[in-house]
């Protein structure tokens, strides 16, 4: 499999593995500003939006988005009646990955924000052996080495990649054995969601616009029905800005790009981008908040481009 996956080395003509580079470019660009966005959102160092009006709002635009590209492009034949049976497998890839959102607002009880993502790095792994395992898909010693430094990579930045001007670098962690308890299962559901849907969406013979709506129809659901559970104190989209309306807009652009990589590529892939992005992260970081860089973030950039050699260079 080349760099850009099998898409890409399918693909007919410059122009096709240019939009295809283009697209995996973007989603780079999507990740790494996400937490800048973020930042930016920020009124008097705090959220002014409810995160949970921002998670529906961005499996509404998903699906909208969805439903348009059916509506406006091209039509693609269908090779059977379309029934309740191909929608109903993307419910467990909406009710995982729900899950895993909830988990991460409870994990924070059991453990400080720094260990969460330095540990959170961990569903690297995960999603590497749930890959190899469900999937059936034979690495091979170099290739787990490259998925190994991308781990590297990852807890190497988290550990300290950045810091404030006269910040000090050591860390302070707290993790009691509930918050490492549901760590391990939120890498589990991680990587299982991700290696599911992955499944899904290459087991049927559908078209992608409309296995997407399948699942962001489950998606917004779900959603929507845990919004109205807990409650949105001071109206639904209360706090909402520009800022806040561009990470809506980014997210669900991102997450369909995700579905065309998991359709057409691979999560290994997937896991490369995140990786790649940490550099488009730091960057931003620099240029808009003045951090600076340390020594951590160039070994875990050495890292992520040994892995990419490791990974897609040798065959």
């Amino acid at each position: 499999m080349g760099m850009f996956g099998n898409a890409a080395g399918s693909a007919n003509g410059p122009l096709r593995r240019g939009l295809w580079a283009l697209m995996l470019l973007l989603s780079v660009l999507i990740y790494g500003s996400h937490a800048p966005l973020l930042t930016l959102c920020k009124v008097d160092g705090a959220m002014p939006f409810s995160s949970t009006s921002v998670v529906v709002l961005v499996e509404l635009t998903k699906l909208a988005l969805s439903l348009l590209s059916l509506l406006v492009g091209p039509q693609e034949p269908l090779p059977a009646a379309v029934s309740w049976r191909h929608a109903a497998p993307f419910a467990l890839s909406a009710l995982l990955y729900g899950a895993n959102n909830n988990l991460v607002v409870h994990m924070q009880l059991f453990m400080d924000p720094s260990t969460f993502q330095v540990l959170s790095n961990l569903k690297i792994g995960s999603t590497a052996l749930l890959y190899s395992l469900l999937l059936r898909r034979r690495l091979g010693p170099r290739r787990w080495l490259a998925l190994l430094l991308l781990l590297g990579a990852g807890l190497c930045y988290s550990c300290g990649g950045l810091r404030g001007p006269g910040q000090s670098t050591g860390m302070r962690l707290h993790l009691t054995p509930v918050g490492l308890l549901l760590l391990a299962i939120y890498c589990l559901i991680s990587g299982l969601s991700a290696v599911y849907t992955e499944a899904i969406l290459k087991a049927q013979a559908l078209p992608l616009g409309l296995q997407n709506v399948f699942l962001y129809f489950f998606g917004v659901l779900l959603n929507l029905a845990g919004s109205l559970w807990s409650g949105v104190e001071g109206g639904f989209l209360q706090g909402f800005s520009p800022w806040v309306l561009l990470v809506v807009l980014s997210q669900a652009l991102n997450g369909l790009i995700m579905s065309v990589v998991m359709k057409h590529s691979s999560n290994i892939t997937r896991l490369f981008i995140i990786s790649c992005s940490i550099l488009v992260n730091a960057v931003l970081s620099v240029a808009l908040f003045n951090l600076q860089l340390t020594l951590l973030f160039f070994v875990a950039v050495a890292c992520i481009g040994l892995a990419v050699h490791l990974y897609y260079g040798v065959t």
